[in-house]
């Protein structure tokens, strides 16, 4: 079981910049690849940015230039660096972890998500 909890959502003005963070906690053996999305009321959910042990990132079309995907792989621990928010950013952000157990279970899991706000 892995345990997932983000930080750093809030209120922020538009040209603004917030820092996500999301920690990894439990039976983890490795987490491959962490990533954040985001969902805004009435749209589909989408891929923010990802990350691999190793470092290579990608990012969804909208964020990227603004956007900053980094890892603390000895902490298990994410950070979105989100520079120039626009009011169209606003969205509940969420935290995913590809992660293998020590029981070499390998699964998806998800945290409980952080309100990001962008007004005008």
């Amino acid at each position: 079981q892995v345990q997932l909890v983000e930080s750093g959502g809030g209120l922020v003005q538009a040209g603004g910049s917030l820092r996500l963070s999301c920690a990894a906690s439990g039976n983890i053996f490795s987490i491959p690849a962490m990533a954040w999305y985001r969902q805004a009321p009435g749209k589909q959910r989408e891929l923010v940015a990802a990350i691999t042990s190793g470092g290579s990132t990608n990012y969804g079309d909208s964020v990227k230039e603004r956007f900053t995907m980094s890892r603390d792989n000895a902490k298990n621990t994410v950070y979105l660096q989100m520079n120039s928010l626009k009011p169209e950013d606003t969205g509940v952000y969420s935290c995913k972890a590809d992660a293998i157990c020590t029981d070499w279970r390998r699964r998806d899991y998800w945290g409980q998500g952080t309100q990001v706000t962008v007004s005008t």
